[in-house]
C-alpha cells in the first residue's frame, strides 16, 4: 500500500511540482526521478545503463493495448455496498490536498475498498494481458469545481480500473492511445499551454468514454495521456464519485519505488534520488 509520502506524490497540486522540474503535470515526480536515475547512471557506470533502462521494460505499455470498457463489473449489491461506503465517510476521513487542483475529496486504501480490490485482479490481468497485482485504491468524490487536467500516471498506477460509483451528470474522460514516456526535455514542457498541446494534438487520437454509474473502464495511465474538461452544469449539485483501482505487473513492487534502486541495481550513488 501506499504509504503517506507515496499518497501526495499521487495528488500533487501545484502547477508544476516542486520534485518534478521537468514535466508539468501532477503526477510526474516519478518520472522525473527516472530520468534524473538515469543522469547518474550515465555519470558514474555507463556500463550499466542499458540494463536499468530494459529493467523497466515491463512497466511500458504495449502499442496495441486498447481500453476496455466493462458494463457490469460489479452486481447490484456490491455496487449498494460500495455507495454505502462511500456514504458513510465522515468529513474527517476525506483528504483534502486535491480540492484546489482537482475540485475533489479523496480517501486512499479503504478497508473495503482494498478488499474489493484483490477480488478484481484476475478480471484486470485478463483484460490488460498480464498478471498483475495491487498497488493503491481510492475513493474520488467530484463536486461542483471538478476537473482532471492532462496527466499520465507514474507506474505506480501502470493498469487502472475506474469506476463510475454515481454522478449528476455523464461525464466524459478522454484517453490517448498508447505513448512512450516523455523525453526529458526541458525546453519541450512549458509552465504555459501545454495543456492545450496535449489536448489538440493530432498524434495523440484521443477517445472519448462517457461512463454510466456502475460501468467501468481499464486503461493504462503511465501510458495514456488522460483528462476531463469542468463538470458540467447540471441542476443545484454537480457531483461525479469514481473508485480508482490502480495495478502493477506481478512482482514489480520495489521496481515502482524509486528509494529501492540503489539496491535493486547495486549502485550507492541512485540513493540520491529521493
Amino acid at each position: 500500500m501506499a504509504d503517506s509520502a507515496e499518497k501526495r506524490d499521487n495528488g500533487l497540486t501545484e502547477p508544476r511540482p516542486t520534485r518534478s522540474s521537468l514535466y508539468p503535470w501532477y503526477d510526474s515526480v516519478w518520472l522525473a526521478k527516472y530520468v534524473r536515475a538515469k543522469a547518474i547512471i550515465q555519470t558514474v557506470r555507463p556500463d550499466a545503463l542499458a540494463a536499468f533502462v530494459d529493467a523497466f521494460r515491463i512497466l511500458r505499455t504495449r502499442q496495441d493495448f486498447q481500453v476496455r470498457l466493462f458494463e457490469r463489473p460489479f452486481d447490484d449489491d456490491t455496487l449498494h455496498e460500495i455507495r454505502r461506503a462511500a456514504q458513510s465517510l465522515r468529513p474527517t476521513d476525506l483528504e483534502l490536498h486535491e480540492v484546489r487542483a482537482f475540485g475533489r475529496f479523496v480517501v486512499h486504501d479503504h478497508p473495503f475498498f482494498t478488499e474489493l480490490q484483490q477480488r478484481t485482479v484476475p478480471l484486470v490481468s485478463e483484460a490488460v494481458g498480464e498478471s498483475v497485482e495491487m498497488s493503491y485504491n481510492f475513493l474520488s468524490l467530484y463536486a461542483s469545481q471538478g476537473v482532471c487536467p492532462p496527466n499520465m500516471d507514474s507506474p505506480k498506477a501502470k493498469w487502472t480500473l475506474d469506476l463510475c460509483v454515481n454522478q449528476s451528470v455523464p461525464w466524459p474522460i478522454y484517453f490517448s492511445q498508447v505513448c512512450p514516456w516523455p523525453d526529458s526535455e526541458v525546453e519541450t514542457w512549458p509552465d504555459e499551454g501545454w495543456e492545450d498541446r496535449i489536448k489538440h494534438s493530432p498524434s495523440l487520437h484521443f477517445t472519448a468514454y462517457t461512463l454510466q454509474p456502475g460501468q467501468a473502464v481499464v486503461f493504462s495511465g503511465s501510458s495514456q495521456w488522460h483528462y476531463r474538461e469542468a463538470i458540467p452544469a447540471a441542476g443545484v449539485r454537480q457531483f461525479c464519485d469514481l473508485l480508482f483501482f490502480h495495478f502493477i505487473p506481478s512482482g514489480t513492487a520495489d521496481l515502482v519505488r524509486p528509494a529501492t534502486w540503489a539496491r535493486l541495481f547495486g549502485i550507492a550513488e541512485l540513493g540520491e534520488v529521493t
